[in-house]
């Protein structure tokens, strides 16, 4: 089915006449024919279309290509080439074939407009009566020697593809092929005329944007590339709409308690009894916080940094605002290491002073049960002002007297649920109202603005890029070979006669025959009686038991061995100064922000580090390491070198991968996106004005869990 042009009556720029206007025709949308289901031929096709979600003739429509290849004649093909004709059907037959178990093949002559060839198939002796002569078919397949065609794909359409056109190639599976799904969208084409337009015109004005239909149209037979763009702008605009939806939601739902008194506990710790000023960024960072804070409105904000850059000092500032105004603090971290961390860093940052004053425990799975009851009970009659724990926060047992702030590290890793739960330990006012706590959650991984709107949409953002002074930038260099092994061992050495310290971190905990990855109980065994046999080495992994684990990192800590042999269970939280050399082994098989990740753990203190990759000199993530030391501009890279396929990986839980929105290419659309979806809840938060109406719908469609109870952030 052809689709006509789009009427072109007024590009001269002539006023039409009143007559002209009266007599133009109208025509309605019928959004129902894009809800109906395509016109598949048989049952297998019907299942394959399924599972590529293509249930209605919208979804179809918006099943984009992925490739487009120039339309082929008869007369151009070469001998060995893939191709794909759109031809004539002039004779079909059917043979027998002598082979045992094979069904009859079919073969056909086929022609367009510049010559015939011969085509066979295979094992379809069916097609004889579905392909009478005269049905137009698209062919795809390698064109053989004597003028015979061997067809890979192939499917009946109305279109008369000429020579120079495009063909589009689309994904595909098993059971409906790309040819198939070319000649069912031109069958619909024409029903993207339907499609509803959810964009107000000012809107696609302002932003340069054809309407939907027409996006449509082009994304398969015209401007592929701005076709697509436009419907990918809808995707990314629904989803950041969807998140502001949800934060406004959650802010009605709940109150906070407003901490907006004076600064009696935090304005002397921050000017007598922190052992450091903090810079710049901190300081920034701790008065948009306390502004946050200040209202009943729950903070929701992610705090995010470099490696090093003091995220708990601003963290610690927030609990001690609610502790001092009488109520109190929790700071939860997905793994007990993390937490038993954490406590220590608050310990030391808060000094004996703070001891005195602002009482502070730990609570995980591994707490004694006798402790545990003493941590719950103060936790419960307000006596505990702040706790650090894991998990162990929000299981049922735990009752808070009155929890105003939670600090959520890595949140990433905690489930939506887990987070809900936490949300609960507030408790309701007398109304019933329920409570909801500040929450700032932290990462250690510094995140590109694309994946923050994507990951992050409804949270406020604060970075920390300013590293505390007196810090020096870690040297990192590639390795391989012996020779440059050699090297290495040499430079730990030299280090550790210096009085320093040196951390050699490993992929796996024990030897395995699958993986060509140095062990690191293996490695350990091998260094202690080897190359640094002169030396005190100890180990680390995350099989250890709680105690063996706190054991080894407190012994570390004090010196008392001189190098810990780790796997990647030190890869956030272990701050030991003295550490100036890091070797990696297996480099290739971390992410780049892991391996940041694991080299902030040395270059702490004030004395020069280094970090050594094991692996290929021409890995890209290594050699971007290599170069760079900024975490964010590694982040940029990280998302270019990744890019769509696995960044839907990093996502929160909840959060849909996209039909049409190509990221990190599409990182300017999103951009836009977010600001048309700021303006348009500024403006109308609603969207109850009827030039938006169109837009809550397609909203509520994308997104039916914002018609339900509201998700914790």
């Amino acid at each position: 089915m052809s689709v006509p042009p789009p009427p072109r009556r007024l590009a001269d720029g002539r006023l039409p006449s009143r007559a002209e206007l009266l007599a133009a025709p109208v025509r309605w949308r019928r959004p129902a024919v894009l809800g109906a289901a395509p016109q598949l031929p048989y049952e297998k096709a019907q299942e394959a279309a399924t599972a590529l979600g293509l249930t209605t003739v919208g979804r179809l429509l918006e099943h984009l290509p992925r490739d487009r290849r120039e339309a082929r004649t008869v007369a151009g093909l070469v001998p060995g080439e893939i191709a794909t004709v759109v031809v004539e059907v002039r004779t079909i037959t059917t043979r027998p074939v002598r082979r045992r178990g094979m069904k009859p093949l079919v073969e056909a002559t086929v022609a367009d407009e510049t010559g015939p060839m011969k085509v066979v198939f295979f094992n379809q002796p069916w097609l004889q009566s579905k392909y009478p002569v005269g049905t137009r078919l698209v062919l795809h397949g390698e064109f053989e020697a004597r003028n015979r065609f061997k067809v890979r794909s192939h499917a009946p359409t109305l279109e008369a593809t000429a020579s120079g056109d495009v063909v589009a190639h689309y994904p595909a599976t098993e059971g409906l092929s790309s040819t198939q799904i070319l000649a069912l969208v031109r069958a619909h084409l024409a029903a993207a005329a339907d499609a509803d337009e959810p964009l107000p015109g000012l809107l696609r004005a302002a932003e340069q944007l054809p309407d939907r239909s027409a996006a449509l149209v082009a994304a398969h037979v015209g401007d592929a590339e701005g076709g697509r763009r436009r419907l990918a702008f809808d995707e990314l605009l629904l989803t950041q709409l969807a998140y502001l939806v949800r934060r406004r939601t959650r802010e009605r739902a709940a109150r906070a308690t407003a901490l907006d008194g004076p600064p009696t506990l935090t304005a002397p710790w921050l000017s007598e009894h922190l052992p450091f000023t903090p810079t710049g960024d901190q300081q920034r960072a701790i008065e948009t916080l306390s502004g946050d804070l200040a209202r009943e409105q729950p903070m929701q904000r992610l705090l995010m940094g470099e490696v090093g850059s003091g995220k708990t000092v601003v963290a610690l500032h927030a609990m001690l605002r609610a502790v001092e105004h009488g109520t109190q603090a929790a700071l939860m971290a997905p793994t007990e290491t993390l937490a038993e961390q954490h406590f220590a860093t608050l310990q030391a940052l808060l000094g004996g002073w703070g001891e005195l004053a602002v009482p502070v425990a730990l609570l995980t799975g591994s707490t004694p049960a006798a402790r545990k009851r003493d941590v719950l009970g103060r936790l419960a009659d307000g006596q505990l002002a702040m706790v650090v724990g894991t998990h162990a926060l929000i299981e049922e047992p735990v009752r808070f007297q009155r929890l105003t702030v939670a600090v959520v590290d890595e949140q990433h890793r905690f489930g939506v649920r887990q987070r809900a739960a936490l949300d609960a330990k507030a408790g309701r006012a007398p109304d019933g109202t329920p409570f909801a706590p500040h929450v700032l959650h932290m990462t250690a991984t510094p995140i590109p603005r694309t994946l923050a709107l994507l990951g992050y949409g409804d949270l406020d953002v604060t970075v920390l890029r300013e590293l505390p002074r007196g810090r020096k930038p870690i040297r990192t260099h590639v390795a391989s070979g012996d020779r440059e092994r050699a090297r290495a061992y040499e430079r730990i050495r030299e280090e550790l006669a210096a009085g320093r310290q040196a951390f050699v971190v490993c992929a796996l905990v024990a030897e395995s025959d699958a993986l060509a990855a140095r062990a690191a109980t293996a490695e350990f065994e091998r260094l202690r009686d080897g190359e640094l046999r002169d030396h005190r080495v100890s180990l680390l992994h995350g099989q250890m038991r709680p105690a063996e684990k706190r054991a080894a990192m407190e012994a570390f800590a004090r010196h008392e061995s001189d190098v810990l042999v780790a796997t990647t269970v030190i890869e956030v939280g272990i701050d030991v100064p003295n550490a100036t050399v890091m070797l990696i082994e297996n480099a290739e098989r971390y992410g780049i922000s892991q391996l940041h990740q694991l080299r902030g753990r040395v270059g702490r203190g004030e004395y020069e580090s280094l970090c050594l990759l094991f692996g290929p000199k021409d890995a890209p993530r290594l050699s971007a390491l290599a170069e760079h030391t900024d975490g964010f501009r590694l982040a940029e890279i990280d998302l270019e070198l990744r890019g769509e396929g696995e960044l839907i990986g990093t996502r929160q839980s909840g959060l849909a991968s996209f039909r049409v929105a190509e990221l990190p290419a599409d990182a300017d659309l999103l951009d836009r996106a977010r600001r048309v979806a700021e303006r348009l809840m500024d403006e109308d938060p609603e969207l109850d004005d009827p030039v938006h109406v169109l837009l809550r719908d397609a909203l509520h469609r994308s997104h039916p869990q914002l018609d339900a109870v509201p998700i914790p952030a």
